[in-house]
């Protein structure tokens, strides 16, 4: 089977049919190329999928992701992560193994199917050239025939007419000879061509023709089985991912079956518990008996012991017990310098005597510096450093995370100070690269910052080491208590002195006052609730980046421009607002404030 016998005479078809394969090539690879586009199209959709879904970092979102089936759903979004770089692999692979191959090919395929064809036609041109030749001494030795034939009737002529002159036939004699004579030369000449074209021919039919023929089917079956090739290496492109898009598949069920909803309750305990005990029984009061109603002693408000605070509610009170209260909102914590005025959990004063609640509830009213510091802890008054305003096993908490923050701090410090120390050896050894004693302030200065935070440190473990009942009771005057979540012994809060002096030096506000103020800011919430914020007295310029990372403050970046709130009240920080929702303090060293008597900026707000 040759298309060089088979087909000598369907030239033209051939060069059609071979130039409806390039082009059934270009277009597959068209396909391919389009198919890559899709495969990296979807990977970039399953990546911002993937990203979309991603926990948010230093948000309340991220810390969601300890719980099991979060971890689990992070690891689904990670192996997505992958999944999608397994289509991008297929993706590059297809271009760099099908269409950049093919496409060369392709170049390289034209390029010889142009040379067979021009060989073919150069032989077709050939054949015309010797048939026209062939025709040219046909009709040549045709017409030499005729003339001869013609030349000899005229001589015949000539001799048989007796009026005629010898010389005339003579000469009609000499021109029929002449034209038999040439004659012959066109019969040899045109015997001579035909020879020639008829091997001309057999060699353009049987050796050419098939010849050309046969490289033109040698490259038309390449090309197939080359399209044939690719569509193999489309297959196995795929295929070579599909393992890894199973282990991928395999990691997602893996963490799925990872989920653990024990852990996951277990860790909600851990972030919602309180430590408290729940309250005991109440007991009957008679009211039949003639005598001064109280409060049982089995209520909510003792069922601590004699040494916890005592819970009382206003006019408004609906009922409600502490643990259950709605409304118990802690004041966010700002900076641990605010001032004593505004802290709304210092010490305990001793343990007073039973009052009515109708008796502090207008004694609540009456009394101005108790609504003062209730406003204060409205709009994000002083909290206590040592988060004495939170429940027992959640201070603890926040307590070992503090003291972690700070020992991860010391080794930055520490670190650092390591580092400072080979230089300085260095520039000691070798004066050329620097001198030492550049490195003296800043040397300095990270060993007092170190100082700095080993105190601090010192200080959070001292009250760690107090929650957890490592330590014995500090003194009267060193001790600080927990407000409503004290854990100390009713003993130890009998004995505490009324100025206890607060781990910054200064003093607190009665115990007495301040349970009320904490106990019936749960009743009387509602009533500022609705109230407007307060306005903006000026503007500032952040002049470094503060990272807000404890409740009450509020992260801000170099060059910032925000309002100002509230002014420095000799604390160290100042109050800010960036929009309606989001407010809190800075250390005023920070920023720098611009103030506005008019107060203009507040209009943004108002």
């Amino acid at each position: 089977m040759s298309w060089g016998t088979e087909l000598w005479d369907q030239f033209d078809n051939l060069e059609k049919h071979t130039q409806w394969g390039i082009d059934i090539l270009e277009k597959y690879i068209k396909f391919v190329k389009e198919r890559t586009e899709i495969e990296l199209s979807y990977a970039k959709q399953l990546r911002n999928l993937s990203k979309k879904y991603q926990p948010k970092k230093n948000s309340k979102e991220e810390e969601e992701y300890r719980y099991t089936a979060c971890k689990a759903f992070l690891s689904t979004l990670n192996e997505m992560n992958d999944y999608a770089g397994q289509h991008e692999v297929i993706s590059e692979n297809m271009t760099s193994q099908i269409t950049v191959e093919l496409t060369r090919y392709v170049q390289d395929l034209k390029q010889e199917r142009k040379s067979h064809f021009h060989e073919g036609r150069k032989a077709q041109q050939h054949i015309e050239t010797c048939w026209k030749q062939l025709e040219s001494s046909k009709r040549r030795f045709e017409r030499d025939c005729k003339e001869a034939d013609r030349a000899q009737q005229y001589f015949e002529k000539m001799d048989a007419d007796i009026n005629v002159t010898k010389a005339d036939v003579e000469k009609a004699r000499q021109q029929a000879q002449t034209r038999h004579q040439m004659a012959e030369d066109s019969k040899a000449d045109y015997s001579l061509i035909l020879q020639k074209f008829n091997q001309e021919q057999r060699e353009y039919y049987y050796t050419h023709i098939p010849t050309i023929f046969q490289k033109i089917q040698e490259m038309e079956e390449r090309r197939i089985v080359r399209v044939g090739e690719s569509m193999k290496t489309y297959a196995e492109v795929d295929r070579q991912v599909i393992p890894i898009i199973g282990k991928c598949l395999d990691e997602i069920v893996k963490a799925a079956k990872s989920i653990d909803q024990k852990n996951d309750s277990q860790l909600v305990i851990e972030a919602y518990k309180s430590g408290f005990e729940p309250p005991g029984d109440i007991e009957f009061e008679d009211y039949t008996q003639p005598m001064k109603r109280t409060v049982s002693d089995n209520s909510l408000s003792n069922s601590r012991g004699e040494g916890k605070p005592e819970l009382k509610f206003g006019g408004k009170s609906k009922g409600k017990l502490w643990p259950f209260i709605k409304k118990n909102k802690p004041p966010p914590p700002p900076p641990a310098s605010a001032s004593p005025s505004a802290v709304p959990n210092g010490p305990q004063s001793p343990k007073q005597q039973k009052e009515p609640l109708s008796h502090r509830f207008n004694e609540f009213m009456t009394s101005k510096p108790k609504i003062h510091c209730f406003r204060s802890l409205k709009r994000g008054g002083a909290a206590p450093e040592d988060f004495s305003n939170l429940p027992p096993e959640q201070r603890r908490k926040k307590l070992q995370q503090k003291v972690d923050e700070l020992n991860k701090d010391i080794q930055k410090e520490m670190d650092q100070r390591d580092a400072i120390t080979k230089m300085k050896d260095v520039y000691l050894k070798n004066p050329q690269m620097g001198d030492p004693a550049s490195l003296d302030h800043k040397l300095t200065e990270v060993s007092q910052n170190i100082e700095k935070l080993r105190l601090e440190a010192q200080k959070f473990e001292a009250w760690l080491a107090e929650v957890e009942g490592r330590l014995p009771a500090r003194s009267d005057q060193a001790r600080r208590q927990s407000g409503m979540y004290d854990t100390q012994s009713p003993a130890t809060v009998n004995n505490c002195a009324q100025d206890r002096e607060s781990p910054d030096g200064s003093y607190t506000e009665e115990q007495s006052q301040e349970s009320e103020v904490k106990v019936l800011a749960t009743d009387f919430d509602d009533e500022f609730d609705d109230e407007e914020p307060l306005p903006a007295i000026g503007t500032c310029k952040a002049l470094y980046t503060f990272e807000g990372q404890n409740e009450g403050t509020i992260s801000v970046v170099e060059g910032e421009t925000l309002y100002v709130i509230e002014e420095d009240k000799g604390d160290g920080w100042t109050r800010i607002r960036r929009s309606e929702d989001e407010e809190g303090y800075v250390p005023t060293s920070y920023v720098e404030v611009y103030l506005d008597k008019n107060a203009k900026g507040a209009k943004t707000y108002i």
